[in-house]
């Protein structure tokens, strides 16, 4: 049996090593655009900030780990074109000869594309001229080159997501000055304002100059640098740095998949089942390029690193003859920006109304350990309930890197993946020592506060 692979990134490689795993004398090729096979995207800013060298670093597996596992590897290869009653891929490799490859199965990781939001002058300005998106190593290359050649001393970040963030922090250790752009009303739009606006202060507090509610319509290049044009509060906004980074969000790529007959759903991804069909004979798919089966909000799109290894998955083992399904998602997601953490998982009063919920949400801070023992922190930790059920919908936690933000944010996604209600939060039996913790931890104070005020309101 041949199984096919297109893509070589989270999605791609997590099908083909299930399928190895699980039937040793399947023949696994994996057609991968560049020469970067299984690198973490989302390691790239650590690369700038320097904490993570060389850039070799970021490979999940080296190419000889790859190939050890016995699947073939044909990089720099463009696939262009899928036959799907013949069960033939065409695809172009970097001399730009044409062949074909045929397939039994075949597995589509794709993957997504950086977003430009429609800002105009993006498209007639390069990397030469000191705009730059970050999605590929090839960008890091591109980036990396710029700054060790030009050495700018401002930077304008437009987006103020995962990424932007983590580049707002990296850009400032390099020792530039760096103004981030935000659309909406606080950063990292996938928290509430309230919460958005810590991490705020801690970019304030490092020294980037962070622009809210400011819509960027026009990149330029100028005598004097780069300038960016738009609105800012309803007025006319404008800004000049030496390089300008775009990050805001990205697009899912499926030309492939919907030219050989694919259909596409939330986010013009294209429709999966959840054990990974496309609807196509043959033809599975996993990754950014896909929709996202969500425990609490059914088919949407939420595209995610761990999302697509889990979905790389389940598509390696069904296309080897399994029986699997994707679980679904949470959306839950962690950052660090500067020296504090914040995540989320689940959903959110406006996501909860969507769903068909009564949400209610409430704020609590409480310490990260006991206070007695020196060095506790505040967690500020937002809950969302359903007010007739009592279910538990979300949580949402800001706090200090040592308050173990990323371990409690995995206690509500655990809860939320087995249909606890907030209250049901308090019988957990979690650890407990001075400190590291409370006897009632973080997360319980958290939902027996979301108790209390639902109870009064």
């Amino acid at each position: 049996m041949h199984l096919a692979v297109i893509g070589g990134s989270d999605a791609g490689i997590s099908t083909a090593l299930r399928a190895r795993e699980l039937e040793p004398s399947a023949d696994v090729t994996v057609i991968v655009a560049d020469a970067y096979p299984n690198f973490s995207i989302c390691g790239i800013p650590y690369y700038f900030s320097r904490e993570v060298q060389p850039w070799q670093s970021l490979a999940h597996r080296t190419h000889a780990d790859l190939e050890a596992t016995g699947m073939t590897l044909r990089l720099n290869t463009l696939a262009t074109g899928i036959d799907v009653a013949g069960k033939r891929l065409t695809v172009r490799d970097e001399r730009g000869t044409e062949s074909t490859i045929g397939y039994d199965e075949l597995m589509v990781g794709t993957g997504a594309s950086p977003s430009t939001a429609g800002i105009s002058g993006l498209d007639q300005l390069g990397p030469d001229d000191g705009v730059h998106l970050l999605h590929s190593m090839g960008d890091t290359f591109a980036l990396e080159a710029y700054l060790d050649t030009h050495r700018p001393e401002t930077a304008i970040i437009v987006g103020a997501g995962y990424v932007g963030l983590e580049m707002a922090e990296a850009l400032t250790i390099r020792g530039l000055r760096v103004t981030q752009l935000q659309r909406g009303l606080e950063v990292l739009s996938t928290l509430d304002p309230e919460l958005g606006s810590l991490v705020h202060d801690e970019l304030t507090r490092h020294g980037v100059d962070v622009i809210t509610d400011t819509r960027v319509e026009h990149l330029s290049k100028t005598n004097s640098g780069l300038t960016v044009t738009g609105l800012q509060d309803g007025r006319p906004f404008k800004r000049s740095a030496e390089l300008v980074l775009v990050v805001v969000g990205v697009r899912p790529n499926t030309s492939l998949l919907t030219e050989a007959g694919a259909a596409t759903g939330p986010g013009g991804a294209v429709v999966v089942d959840e054990q990974m069909r496309t609807g196509l004979p043959h033809v599975w798919a996993a990754g950014d390029g896909i929709v996202t089966h969500h425990r609490l909000l059914g088919v949407t799109y939420l595209p995610l690193g761990t999302t697509a290894h889990k979905q790389g998955r389940v598509a390696g083992e069904n296309a080897t003859g399994g029986n699997a399904r994707f679980a679904g998602s949470l959306g839950t997601q962690v950052v660090k920006v500067f020296d504090l953490i914040a995540a989320r998982t689940g959903l959110r009063d406006h996501e909860a109304v969507s769903a068909g919920f009564t949400p209610y949400s409430s704020t609590a801070v409480a310490d990260d350990h006991k206070a007695y023992y020196p060095g506790a922190t505040p967690i500020n930790i937002r809950i969302t309930g359903a007010t007739d059920s009592g279910l538990l919908l979300g949580a949402q936690l800001v706090g200090t890197r040592g308050a173990e933000i990323a371990k409690r944010v995995d206690t509500y996604a655990t809860a939320l993946h087995h249909g606890m209600t907030v209250d049901a939060m308090s019988d957990l039996d979690l650890s407990y020592t001075p400190p590291l913790g409370s006897p009632w931890d973080a997360v319980q104070v958290a939902t027996q506060a979301w108790s209390r005020e639902a109870l009064t309101r």
